[in-house]
């Protein structure tokens, strides 16, 4: 079982904007230091500002952020005057949508493996597992490995494939990754981003250690080369993470899966059920 330790980050700060307020979501820190940001009116808002333009200044609680450009629809680039880390150490909150009913602390979007933080949002998929869960797995024969994924917000529109998000897989995942394999064993990734993450360092049927930024997309048409089951959440219709579904379990087994969640009610997002999709 490969699980994502990456850390949810308190990505949303209160900002002024022309002397308005706005909430700010940090998403992603680009190689030149740059930032990709959300912009959003204040509160529990269902969607992003609309007259976001470039040269536009930000006040935050310790320095400011200037807009450049719109990278892809919702997200802009922008230059900030403060270190992003420090400052939503200090003042920052999770990054919270309309469906979440109330404020919730920071612990409560870390999953058991978190130890490096740099997600914007929770990789959900291994927010079910306790401590006594893991136990349990490790004493049943089950081996745990870590990678590392950054998460950017989730609010790219639906139908677009996920921006490239920064990751690491080590030696002795690899290693681990490949024995089993070998041995006529599954790999189970505990998340989309543990798959994207393996899946982008895979080659003929093994993986290798590597760092860096994955733009993978998978789907049928570029299915999993390592991964042979997955642990998940419920995602919208039109997600491009259903292409990713379907790429390591197959069209038919993830259309019943969702046909059983809609029929019995389960929860989606990152504070819903999850599922484990094991292909024959």
């Amino acid at each position: 079982m490969v699980v994502n330790n990456s850390g949810t980050l308190p990505a949303a700060v209160t900002g002024r904007r022309g002397g308005v307020e706005v909430t700010v979501h940090f998403s992603t820190q680009l190689d030149d230091r740059d930032w990709l940001v959300e912009l959003r009116p204040p509160g529990a808002a269902r969607g992003s500002v609309t007259d976001a333009a470039p040269g536009q200044r930000v006040e935050l609680p310790d320095g400011h952020l200037v807009l450049r450009a719109e990278h892809v629809p919702r997200l802009w680039r922008a230059t900030v005057s403060v270190d992003v880390p420090t400052m939503l150490a200090a003042h920052g909150r999770p990054i919270r949508y309309a469906y979440v009913p109330q404020d919730w602390p920071i612990g409560d979007y870390q999953t058991v493996f978190a130890s490096n933080p740099g997600s914007a949002e929770m990789p959900s998929a291994g927010r079910p597992f306790t401590a006594s869960l893991v136990t349990t797995l490790v004493s049943a024969g089950i081996t745990v490995a870590p990678i590392t994924l950054h998460t950017g917000v989730s609010s790219i529109e639906d139908g677009k494939p996920p921006l490239p998000e920064r990751f690491h897989v080590p030696e002795t995942t690899a290693g681990l990754v490949n024995l089993t394999r070998a041995a006529g064993g599954r790999v189970v990734a505990v998340g989309t981003t543990v798959t994207r993450a393996l899946e982008s360092v895979a080659s003929g049927g093994s993986v290798r250690a590597g760092s860096g930024w994955t733009d993978l997309v998978l789907s049928p048409k570029r299915p999993a080369q390592v991964v042979n089951g997955l642990i998940t959440g419920w995602h919208a219709p039109g997600a491009s993470h259903l292409l990713l579904l379907q790429a390591v379990a197959g069209r038919a087994l993830v259309e019943s899966a969702y046909r059983a969640a809609e029929g019995n009610g389960y929860l989606w997002h990152e504070f819903g059920d999850s599922c484990l999709l094991l292909p024959t």
